[in-house]
């Protein structure tokens, strides 16, 4: 059975309703199935069956047919890291179920989900435990309901491979049991008893992914791909300075383009900007490119606002100065300020990330559906993005739906081909939403990759400074670590003009080493463009500039970078930074749950070293980068080894090793590793967006090129095998990756890069 039917089909069967009686009826079972569902996280109660009326709003699904057939609905969103299949993997693990009789439902924006928010690397980190008792749930009751019809006690019961099984060898089906299990109550969530690890049957385990049928045969559907009666395509031009606003549009042109049916001059939205559309124009049409040459015909002329006095050139030098002075302490242990250091032993660089875009294959797009008036207005929705509920409640807001109707603010999960935290802001589903409730048909707002490169969400320019004394053992003993850059927060409140401790917890403020005097300080800078999340956040520059400086203090004190890595670490211990009044928060992780755990690290620096023999003897020409960082939960080291000749970098191999606890998909994790690999490569060696008068100057793969196949070098990913609770995977596998290209590039041919791109000094 395919989630998604083919693109030709009407688009309201698409997706499937996510609720007990769409369940039972797209089953044609009546009555008869074992439902089950929990609230998330923490699942403080967990219903069966009708007998609870709340379970029309339960978020997650167990749902199992008298024919057998288990359907599990996953509460996430898919843009390629799997969790499609990690989520039904988990439940069914607990449920030992026959995976070759498990069926996926995408679930639609609910709040009764818990949070929905595909986004910091957590959808199996925060609800691994959770979801496993949902399974063990759905199982007891099967189990229960076999005890009763065998006349046996449920101790001399097993559950395999969709049975029950007694001890004198008779069995029952699960689905021969799922009418009787739906008449019981289900157990409390404290009662269940969870499986070993060692007991996984699916957990861990190379399983067929859901969707994986479909988008190799081209039939799975994408927001680009959604076709509805009457519906009008819209292509937007918008202000080229972020708050600029049109002061006239001429469309006489664009309305005699051939399907052209309408120019609309969207509202004009002031500050902050938030995560809402950035007003302009749009041109509707019947067809793409009849929207695309009709707003080629337009002529608009722009007040660009105060934001157009902003140069990167200039704000970048700016940046610098500022981290080169001493700043906001926000994690203090002793004193390096009244310490005299000795310039023959001192390490002192500046390191530096251009604005970055998110630039996914697939572009922003979203069909939206208005009908009615007033207070009967209500909107369905089509789009692809990484928080539902947060664009549902943006949709609501928009429309003036009242906050108690949410059902009147239907948003429908597409695929996702390619995401990294730019289809978290719901501006491209308000703008459809919007423009169909001007032109009272249904629209679909398509951005071409010129919209994506010049009007997106843009990780934040940063300026790195980093400080440090070697000691004759080979480690540090006094330490200055800086950052400054423009906050994601300054998009909710134009107040925010310094990250917040959250921000600095990836990558900076929980740097682990064992020192005695230490300063971690930020600064007060401006903003002028649409910073927002971009796969890794922070960790970006942090991880750039913290692996490369590393590696220039080895250089310094003659002993490899492993062994750095090593001397600076110190003994095995846990690592809490908060006693140095450091507020550490990484991503929705307490430091209970997940704590800082030198070991781990050591470990797995040791092992990569080993592995990919980083130590080994080469050319002069060549060289291996050796980086290292922990983030989302999860410890990633990277290596990569590069060759240079007249001034050309040609990567020769990547290699990741990873320590992440329980890998629940092995394969999903290993390509969102290649993924970052691929990733890291664009940011290093050509990731750049350069503003000038407010303008960003790139606009399409001509001259903001991501990563080609013949750049990409044979790949490696290393999975450290680990009963530790799982951490992050889309994320953290990025930061070590920039820095191990730029120490190789060093190592090769001397030439030390601080300021990112390499293209900027070198050819790629």
């Amino acid at each position: 059975m395919s989630l998604y039917p083919n693109t030709a089909t009407k688009v309201a069967s698409v997706i499937a309703q996510v609720s007990r009686r769409s369940f039972l009826k797209g089953m044609g079972l009546g009555g008869s199935a074992l439902v089950l569902g929990g609230y998330l996280p923490g699942f403080a109660s967990l219903s069966a069956n009708a007998k609870d009326n709340a379970l029309r709003q339960l978020n997650v699904f167990v749902s199992i047919a008298p024919s057998g057939q288990t359907q599990i609905v996953c509460h996430r969103a898919e843009m390629g890291q799997g969790i499609h299949t990690s989520v039904p993997q988990i439940i069914a693990d607990e449920l030992e179920a026959d995976w070759s009789q498990v069926v996926m439902l995408q679930g639609k924006a609910d709040k009764s989900y818990g949070s929905q928010g595909t986004t910091g690397s957590s959808s199996i980190r925060r609800h691994f435990e959770e979801l496993r008792r949902l399974g063990a749930a759905a199982k007891h009751m099967l189990m229960q309901a076999a005890s009763e019809r065998l006349g046996v006690p449920m101790i001399e019961l097993r559950a395999n491979n969709h049975k029950v099984i007694a001890k004198d060898g008779r069995e029952l089906g699960y689905g021969e049991l799922a009418v009787a299990a739906s008449e019981l109550e289900a157990p409390k969530a404290e009662t269940l008893t969870l499986k070993a690890q060692k007991d996984f049957s699916l957990i861990g385990k190379e399983v067929k992914l859901f969707d994986l049928d479909d988008i190799v045969a081209g039939s799975a559907v994408y927001a680009q791909d959604i076709m509805l009666d009457n519906m009008l395509v819209a292509s937007i031009v918008r202000p080229p300075v972020v708050g600029g606003k049109p002061k006239s549009v001429d469309d006489s042109e664009a309305m005699k383009v051939a399907g052209v049916k309408a120019v609309v001059t969207l509202k004009s939205r002031g500050y902050p900007v938030s995560t809402r559309p950035l007003g302009g124009v749009a041109v509707l049409a019947t067809n793409t490119w009849a929207a695309l040459k009709g707003r080629q015909a337009l002529k608009v002329e722009w007040d660009d606002g105060d934001n157009a006095v902003h140069n990167t050139q200039s704000y970048m030098d700016e940046l610098k100065s500022k981290v080169n002075q001493k700043g906001i302490e926000i994690r203090a242990k002793g004193d390096v300020y009244q310490h005299s250091y000795d310039k023959a032993r001192t390490v002192e660089a500046t390191y530096s990330v251009p604005y970055l875009n998110h630039t996914p294959m697939e572009t922003p797009a979203a069909t939206a559906w208005v009908q009615g008036e007033g207070a009967d207005k209500r909107v369905q929705v089509w789009a692809g993005t990484q928080n539902p509920q947060w664009a549902q409640s943006q949709v609501m807001a928009e429309l003036g739906i009242d906050k108690e109707s949410p059902e009147r603010a239907e948003i429908n999960l597409t695929l996702m081909g390619g995401a990294f935290g730019r289809k978290s802001k719901a501006d491209f589903i308000l703008e459809a939403v919007e423009l169909s409730d001007k032109v009272k048909q249904p629209v679909k707002v398509v951005w071409s990759r010129e919209d994506d490169i010049q009007h997106g969400f843009y990780h934040s320019i940063s300026a790195n400074y980093l400080k440090a004394e070697l000691t004759e053992k080979g480690t540090a003993d006094h330490w200055i670590q800086r950052v400054a850059y423009p906050p994601i927060g300054w998009i909710f409140d134009t107040k925010r003009d310094m990250p917040n401790h959250g921000d600095l917890s990836v990558g900076f403020g929980d740097t682990p080493f064992a020192l005695n005097n230490l300063s971690f300080e930020t600064q007060k800078v401006s903003s002028h463009m649409r910073t927002g999340w971009v796969r890794s956040v922070a960790c970006i520059n942090n991880g750039f500039a913290l692996g490369s400086f590393v590696d220039e203090m080895a250089v310094k004190a003659g002993i490899s970078t492993r062994q750095m890595w090593l001397n600076l670490l110190g003994p095995d211990r846990l690592v809490d930074p908060r006693p140095e009044g450091f507020e550490y928060s990484n991503y929705g992780m307490s430091w209970e749950t997940n704590p800082i755990d030198i070991k781990r690290m050591k470990d797995l620096i040791n092992w990569i070293a080993d592995l990919a023999k980083i130590e080994e003897e080469l050319p002069d020409n060549q060289g291996w980068g050796l980086s290292f960082l922990r983030s989302f939960g999860s410890y990633v080291a990277a290596a990569t080894k590069v060759e240079v000749i007249d001034n050309k970098v040609k990567v020769l191999e990547m290699h990741t090793a990873v320590d992440i606890g329980v890998a629940v998909t092995p394969d999903r994790v290993k390509s969102q590793m290649e993924g970052a690999m691929v990733f890291g490569l664009s940011i290093a060696l050509m990731g750049e967006i350069s503003v000038v008068g407010g303008k960003v100057e790139q606009s399409n793969f001509h001259d903001a090129p991501v990563t080609r196949m013949d750049q990409v070098p044979p790949m490696y990913v290393h999975i450290m095998e680990s009963n530790e609770a799982p951490g992050g995977v889309g994320e953290p596998g990025v930061p070590p990756i920039i820095p191990s290209i730029t120490n190789a590039i060093y190592h090769a041919s001397g030439v030390r890069v601080r300021d990112l791109p390499v293209n900027k000094v070198m050819k790629v």
